[in-house]
């Protein structure tokens, strides 16, 4: 059994080799073979350096280095496309998630789940607009969306080998990675846990980049808000009517009267805000058909250095051998 690690890094310099000491404590415990598969997304300090000083330590390590920062998502997937485990697990080098957890991720593995996700119980190091948010987010995605996300779960989870395989099969360009791990299904069981603040450097997650994420998920798993312009389009188109059906009957009752500007200038800002918002929605979505029809890669590869004690095939990539054999 070969257990694989995928840490993607962006700007880690200070805080990967703590990291490291802790995750090697932490897999070498274990009773399984492993690798750590470093993402260098583009880093604009010495990442790249404690990398290779890293892997020039430890047999363990290997590192792949991208051609300019394409965002987590992406480097999550480069990591995934490159881990060659019976089980994978994705964690950040921030020390936020605690590397310890890995054993119990590990052991409900063992126990027959394909995914086991770490959930947060505390959130240490985080304001309260960022926890509030947050919660609100994974809610309102419960709500609308089509996959049930985990609620105060992050990217910090293991996967069996066929996890693995099946999320690689879905290539968007525009990844929820959160969404898409929740979109596979099998087994997966949540393992609690207290997160912790930052070990070193800074969080590379504004709001405006939240801000984004949160689109990135809502229009990428539900039309939801595409369907609420078309209801808000029903409502105002109605009330138009009425107010319409009213004005002639008043007219022809009671005559004409001098219009009022006010009004006038309410219904039309009121139409004219509502037209522009559902151009809006239409354009996030078409914007996403633009992007994936163009067929570019998710990524590209600069350099992968190979970990110096090679990784044993995956055992099902064994068992189909042997099966083609006999």
């Amino acid at each position: 059994m070969h257990i694989s690690v995928v840490v993607p890094c962006f700007d880690e310099a200070e805080v990967l080799p703590a990291f490291h000491e802790r995750l090697a404590v932490v897999m070498e415990s274990l009773p399984y073979s492993w690798t750590v598969i470093y993402v260098n997304d583009g880093s604009r300090d010495g990442t790249l350096d404690v990398m290779l000083a890293l892997q020039a330590r430890c047999s363990n390590v290997a590192i792949l280095n991208l051609s300019r920062n394409f965002g987590k998502e992406a480097a999550m997937t480069a990591g995934l496309d490159h881990a060659a485990g019976d089980a994978v697990i994705v964690i950040d080098a921030d020390l936020q998630d605690p590397p310890e957890l890995i054993a119990e991720l590990v052991a409900a593995w063992r126990r027959g789940c394909d995914v086991a996700y770490a959930q947060r119980c505390i959130r240490e190091g985080e304001s309260w607009a960022k926890r509030t948010t947050a919660s609100l987010f994974y809610r309102l995605m419960a709500r609308i969306g089509r996959v049930s996300l985990p609620v105060d779960t992050g990217d910090f989870r293991l996967m069996s080998r066929r996890a693995v395989d099946s999320l690689l099969k879905l290539r968007e360009q525009h990844r929820f990675m959160k969404g898409l791990f929740a979109w596979i299904g099998y087994s997966q069981v949540a393992v609690q846990y207290n997160r912790s603040p930052r070990h070193a450097g800074y969080s590379k997650w504004n709001y405006w980049k939240l801000w984004n994420l949160a689109l990135e998920g809502i229009t990428s798993f539900t039309v939801m808000p595409l369907k609420i312009a078309t209801y808000l389009g029903l409502l105002v188109a109605s009330f138009a009517g009425i107010y319409g059906v009213t004005t002639i009957i008043r007219t022809l009752i009671m005559g004409g009267s001098v219009p009022g500007y006010p009004s006038l200038m309410v219904v039309i800002l009121f139409l004219g805000g509502t037209q522009l918002m559902t151009l809006g929605l239409l354009g996030e979505y078409l914007g996403r058909v633009f992007n994936e029809v163009k067929g570019r890669p998710l990524y590209l590869v600069e350099r992968f250095v190979s970990p110096r004690s090679p990784a044993p095939p995956p055992l099902a990539a064994t068992e189909q051998k042997l099966d083609g054999g006999s």
